[in-house]
């Protein structure tokens, strides 16, 4: 029978507090790893030397092809058989953060292609260098339509931390699971843990739909602007 005693005990317990901080940080840090590493890549894919293109196209077919709960296992156990070992922290980071960033580069991708080449032709013609045209030109447009995406992306990667566990982090799933084994009250525990990440989630949208209106203000696309960055991610999302 339900206990709203151990439910609200859980709510507040020391153990599934830092397991909520685990997350929080865990999700932060391989998100901002992975977000240059997914820029590289997209400027991979589109780069015009074959070999760059291969192995970036590569890359992200193996990443997005494979479960994350496997690339896990296969680091923090397969690697130290090459010689390489790492702490369940830098295994974790590192598969989410190689991970998210074969996703994340598609929607990089897809917000590079919505701007309008004569844009960059354009600036080319006034002198300006390659990598100043992406930053000044490219970048400040693509971000309008990549901002949502990438918002829904953190978004699922906290949720996602929880496959950590399996590597033995200590995220809030886990330490949650620790929880309960002191009155075996698990679904008292598993909704309290789920609060929490309803709360997160929460706090995260309002973080997302801030920083879309931001992006957003003073840049109107018009119906075909608009209509062409929409169609530009849609394809690459359902690639």
């Amino acid at each position: 029978m339900w206990s709203w005693e151990a439910f609200f005990s859980f709510l507040h317990n020391p153990l599934i507090l830092q397991g909520a901080w685990t997350t929080i940080w865990l999700t932060t840090v391989s998100m901002a790893l992975a977000l240059p590493l997914a820029v590289l890549v997209a400027l991979g894919r589109a780069s015009r030397i074959p070999p760059v293109r291969a192995v970036t196209g590569f890359y992200v077919w193996l990443m997005r092809g494979t479960p994350l709960l496997v690339q896990l296992v296969i680091i923090y156990t397969g690697l130290p058989q090459l010689g390489l070992r790492l702490g369940v922290i830098s295994a974790a980071l590192t598969g989410l953060v190689l991970n998210e960033a074969a996703y994340l580069s598609e929607i990089v991708r897809a917000g590079v292609l919505s701007v309008p080449r004569g844009q960059s032709e354009a600036a080319r013609a006034l002198g300006m260098p390659p990598w100043k045209v992406f930053r000044v030109v490219v970048m400040p447009q693509a971000l309008r339509v990549m901002v949502p995406p990438l918002g829904n992306s953190f978004n699922g990667l906290l949720k996602t931390t929880t496959l950590v566990s399996v590597i033995s982090v200590e995220e809030l799933l886990r330490r949650t699971q620790f929880a309960v084994q002191t009155n075996f009250r698990v679904l008292e525990g598993l909704t309290a843990a789920a609060l929490y990440y309803l709360a997160m989630t929460t706090v995260w949208g309002l973080v997302q739909r801030w920083l879309e209106v931001r992006v957003g203000r003073g840049h109107e696309n018009g119906p075909t602007g608009g209509r062409r960055m929409k169609s530009a991610a849609l394809e690459l999302e359902t690639r």
